[in-house]
């Protein structure tokens, strides 16, 4: 679908495709950290076609940050400045749509648990500091504010760590899975209520169980092999036999 989008220095851009191959010609260089790529970012303006963006939120700071100016009527971003200067640049770019966006400067370590959230977010990108267990410490921050049918991006999951909270969602209830494009995955809220976040029901969460029900079938299985070697009456040895095979 055709859209109309204005930047606040009142150049038209004809369509969303044509500001998606504006950003994406922006040079590698642009942004110190590392920039997105257009084949990400063709597939979030995919994703939010159609959707109604009222509020979005994205942890750091770059292309995605021009995108989400124009395709969201509120966009935060999370972000600290550094040498990289990730926060000058997408400020200084004509690409931004300054209207929409606030800027909440400083570590998410801390700007996240103290800021409040007015509304439901309905897209949310998780790209802020990536040592452990910073991306999960973002998601525990965010997860609640998850509209239904909010789409969730975590990038960088082949940094092992960051994989390891991708294959969590991907078995998570409150989650659907759509997609990875390089190494940027894409998910769907479901309806599933949300994981209380200020309790413990690690048993209720699908990642858990399947792996602990596993544990402890395999626990259980090599104490019944043990078992079998002792002097038993020939019928139980039977029946653990049958068990463990």
């Amino acid at each position: 679908m055709q859209t109309t989008t204005n930047d606040d220095a009142g150049r038209t851009l004809g369509s969303r495709e044509e500001l998606v191959q504006e950003i994406g010609r922006l040079p590698e260089d642009w942004h110190l950290a590392g920039v997105m790529g257009e084949p990400v970012l063709r597939a979030i303006a995919r994703h939010a076609a159609g959707m109604e963006i009222s509020a979005s939120l994205e942890t750091g700071s770059g292309k995605t940050t021009l995108l989400f100016s124009h395709i969201s009527r509120e966009h935060k971003v999370f972000a600290i400045e550094s040498d990289n200067r990730s926060i000058s640049v997408v400020r200084e770019s004509p690409l931004l749509n300054r209207a929409t966006v606030e800027f909440i400067e400083g570590p998410t370590q801390l700007t996240l648990p103290r800021y409040t959230f007015a509304r439901k977010l309905q897209m949310a990108l998780i790209d802020g500091p990536h040592g452990y267990p910073f991306p999960e410490m973002e998601y525990y921050y965010i997860y609640p504010h998850l509209d239904t049918g909010a789409v969730l991006i975590v990038d960088d999951i082949h940094i092992p760590t960051i994989r390891r909270l991708y294959e969590f969602l991907c078995e998570d209830e409150m989650f659907e899975s759509l997609e990875v494009v390089g190494n940027s995955a894409f998910f769907r809220r479901t309806s599933a209520a949300p994981f209380n976040p200020l309790g413990d029901g690690w048993w209720e969460q699908k990642f858990n169980m399947k792996r602990f029900r596993a544990g402890a079938e395999k626990t259980m299985i090599g104490k019944a092999r043990g078992l079998v070697g002792k002097r038993l009456p020939r019928t139980l040895k039977d029946r653990i036999k049958r068990v463990i095979e």
